[in-house]
């Protein structure tokens, strides 16, 4: 039987806006993940210490701040900083459609919009979420 897919949702900086988060994570755990919800106001180094605590495949971020840019560049570094370079950045929230290739640039592996579904979200997890 195999493991369960493991996905960190996480707020970070002072973003206080955590419904489409707690959105994410119920759609996610329905589909059969295991999903770990941070909670809000996460710094990069805090969600890289919880998605390496939790072993994620993918982390989540929700940013509806407009500081999508700087917290991913961030949030990657610290990824790789604790060894957890291999797991997925997905960013969600408020994301102009111009900032989607710099985001992919970065290094994130998908950006989903205010117009995604859960849906969308749910099936880019289940076919891209495992490292080959």
């Amino acid at each position: 039987m195999t493991e369960p897919l493991r996905v960190l949702v996480a707020k970070p900086g002072v973003d206080g806006h955590d419904v489409g988060a707690k959105l994410v994570c119920r759609a996610l755990m329905e589909a059969g993940m295991a999903v770990v919800y941070t909670g809000l106001r996460k710094s990069p180094r805090q969600i890289a210490e919880a998605a390496r605590e939790h072993r994620a495949d993918v982390v989540g971020l929700s940013i509806m701040s407009g500081a999508h840019l700087p917290l991913s560049t961030k949030i990657l570094a610290s990824l790789r900083e604790a060894g957890m370079g291999g797991a997925k950045l997905v960013v969600g929230g408020v994301i102009p459609e111009r900032d989607r290739a710099a985001l992919e640039q970065l290094g994130v592996s998908a950006v989903f919009g205010v117009r995604s579904t859960l849906g969308d979200v749910v099936a880019w997890v289940q076919a891209h979420g495992r490292s080959p």
